[in-house]
Order: structure tokens, then C-alpha cells, then sequence
């Protein structure tokens, strides 16, 4: 996982609550044995629609998400968080997550960006007016802004998952900061005990 500090891009106006992660990635597509591929299917069943956002040119090569809320909710799997990190998105902005999507998108560098529904509704309404529209989110900070339409806010991140995004620290990771200590351990442990490799 990539150390995660500061987002800054456009974005991609999803205005849509109770997005579940059925939609986010079809079930069709979790037939796939890979980590990768799964931007093709994101929303994949929406995007059948000439007119859904993700078909429109101006916003192409967004990297953040502004959706509506209660975005991620539903079955807990990981695929939703692949898509929209294959897809290219690196921050999703909503009013409210779903808890087991939340916990999945921090562990795998994807920031979830929880802000008031009056935020979030101004974000929509700001980027669908202009795609150009720049959005910056700090991690260190906590706080994401959109100078040009006057849009500037806080957002609650844990320490605990603060410093895992700014260290690019995923679960193997957390537990390779330990290695020393595991492989002095290791060298300690009676020869006679069960033993797992070569």
C-alpha cells in the first residue's frame, strides 16, 4: 500500500444515496481470482447508461468520488474497494459509510471522507457545475477544501488509521514494522518446538 498524506484532483458528481457494494462492483464480476481488473466492472451495471457520470467525458481521469449518502453499504466485500481504486479514485467523500466498506477502503489506501450531508451536498452541486472543479483533502490535517467554490471542511479520521495511511501500512505491513522483534523471537525459541517452513 502506498503512503496516502494529500489528495488532490477533480472529481466524479455520484448523486445517489444508499450506493451498496452489489453496485459498486456486480457479483458477475467476482468470478475474478485477481486483485486487479475490477475498474471495468465498477458500477458496471449503471454504466449501460449513456448518460451515467462515469460516461462523461468531463469527467474523465477524476480521482475522487463525491457521492451521495450512506455510500458502501451491504455485503462486506473487498472487490468494491478494488474497483474504485483500479478505476483510479483515491478518496470517496460521502455524508455516511457503510462500517465494514470504511474499515475495508482504510486498509487498502482508499481515504473514505465522511463530511456533514450539508458538505456533501454542496461538493455534488459544485462539481457538477464545473468538472474542473479542484478538490484538496489532507490526511495529516484532516480536512478537505475546494477554494474555487468556498468549500472548506473537516473530517473525523482515528489516529490509528491516520498513521496507517500516512505510512502506507497495510495489515502485512503493520506487522512487518515488527520484524526484528519476530525474528528475535524466532532465534530464542527452542530448537525442540514445532517449526513451520524449510
Amino acid at each position: 500500500m502506498q503512503p496516502v498524506h494529500i489528495i488532490t484532483g477533480t472529481a466524479v458528481p455520484l448523486d445517489r444515496s444508499d450506493v451498496d457494494t452489489d453496485q459498486i462492483i456486480p457479483s458477475d464480476w467476482l468470478k475474478r481470482v485477481e486483485r486487479t481488473g475490477f475498474g471495468k466492472g465498477l458500477f458496471a451495471e449503471w454504466r449501460d447508461e449513456r448518460s451515467f457520470v462515469l460516461n462523461q467525458p468531463e469527467y474523465a481521469g477524476a480521482t475522487i468520488l463525491v457521492a451521495g449518502p450512506r455510500f458502501g453499504t451491504g455485503s462486506s466485500r473487498e472487490h468494491a474497494v478494488w474497483a474504485l481504486t483500479d478505476y483510479g479514485f483515491q478518496a470517496v467523500i460521502s455524508p455516511r459509510f457503510g462500517d465494514i466498506f470504511r474499515n475495508n477502503a482504510t486498509k487498502s489506501g482508499l481515504l473514505p471522507v465522511q463530511v456533514d450531508p450539508e458538505v456533501g451536498a454542496a461538493l455534488l452541486e459544485a462539481v457538477a457545475a464545473d468538472p474542473g472543479l479542484e478538490i484538496t483533502i489532507d490526511v495529516e490535517r484532516g480536512t478537505l477544501s475546494a477554494p474555487a467554490a468556498g468549500i472548506e471542511a473537516a473530517f473525523p479520521l482515528d489516529e490509528h488509521t491516520r498513521h496507517r495511511l500516512l505510512n502506507g501500512l497495510d495489515d502485512i505491513g503493520l506487522s512487518l514494522v515488527h520484524a526484528g522483534d519476530i525474528d528475535a523471537f524466532e532465534d530464542r525459541r527452542p530448537a525442540w518446538l514445532p517449526a513451520v517452513g524449510p
